[in-house]
């Protein structure tokens, strides 16, 4: 089971957060990608664009964090923070 833990902040406090399983024999990508899409709809946000620092980020810690930077639309918290907290 892959499941990745969502959790948006604002002033260091956690606002809201969520978990999104995908029991799927899809690739770790893909699983990342559509969970982070279901994140977007449940919070109702626009989604993010990956940056360079996300990618390097993602790929060494599995897990990351989305500013205002990341999204084409203001955001009304500090960051997204994405992390896989579960690999089959």
């Amino acid at each position: 089971m892959f499941r990745l833990w969502a959790k948006e902040f604002k002033d260091n406090r956690m606002l809201r957060d969520t978990v999104v399983e995908d029991g799927s024999s899809d690739t770790r990508t893909h699983k990342v990608f559509h969970a982070l899409d279901e994140v977007c709809y449940r919070f109702d946000l626009s989604k993010p664009i990956w940056l360079d620092s996300t990618v390097h980020d993602f790929k060494r810690h599995d897990k990351t964090r989305f500013t205002q930077d990341n999204f084409i639309e203001s955001i009304d918290f500090d960051y997204l923070e994405i992390h896989v907290i579960e690999e089959d």
